[in-house]
């Protein structure tokens, strides 16, 4: 009897800890930390525009024909003398020599530059935090943002977040599957871990929980 009343309150207090213990992290594997040396790296592939970002279009000699716009959400843009002209998906670069082509017809050999102001980026492009933020968002993508950038941007973890059970969802190309990763995002924010800062990637999704006590 003594035994049994042993065993007893040995589970009781036992099951607790067994229940933190399987609550403390996420599922899945973990990325490699992101080095100072990472967040130094050149730079990444030319900005692709996406719906919403406002630009500056320049037309050397010719100002009249130049224009401060936003892309609409159906992907175009409208500037003097050009309608309706696609702009989602295409580079600076490659917008400026398509207004180039279509100011061909109207001036000769017209130089043409494309600057984004404020940007948005494409789907791909953005990163997207969810669930148990202060204000869960979508922010564009930029070269070597780590997940410490991503949590600055929306504020940190709410009140009542698992941050340590959060997954990291992303697209794996050349597999042409979703992959699942833990991210730690208590030790990182709240501990100061450094270990558990990874770098993102476009199109990243970040699915933070609440805890369930």
């Amino acid at each position: 009897m003594a035994f049994a009343r042993i065993s007893k309150v040995f589970l009781g207090a036992a099951l607790p800890a067994m229940v933190l213990s399987g609550c403390a992290g996420g599922k899945g594997p973990e990325l490699p930390p992101a080095s100072f040396v990472s967040n130094q790296a050149g730079p990444s592939e030319e900005y692709v525009i996406g719906p919403l970002d406002q630009l500056t279009i320049f037309v050397w000699r010719n100002p009249e024909l130049g224009a401060k716009v936003q892309v609409r959400p159906d992907g175009r843009i409208t500037t003097p003398l050009i309608a309706d002209l696609p702009a989602v998906g295409k580079t600076p670069a490659v917008l400026a020599e398509d207004i180039k082509a279509s100011l061909s017809k109207y001036i000769e050999n017209p130089l043409v530059s494309v600057i984004v102001d404020n940007f948005s980026g494409t789907f791909s492009q953005q990163v997207r935090i969810v669930g148990a933020t202060e204000k869960p968002a979508s922010i564009p993508y930029r070269a070597n943002m780590t997940l410490l950038d991503a949590m600055i941007a929306v504020g940190g973890l709410s009140e009542y977040a698992a941050g340590n059970r959060a997954r990291l969802v992303r697209y794996d190309k050349a597999g042409g599957k979703q992959k699942e990763y833990a991210v730690r995002i208590n030790d990182l924010i709240k501990r100061g871990d450094t270990k558990a800062n990874v770098l993102l990637a476009p199109g990243d999704v970040i699915i933070i929980p609440e805890s369930m006590f």
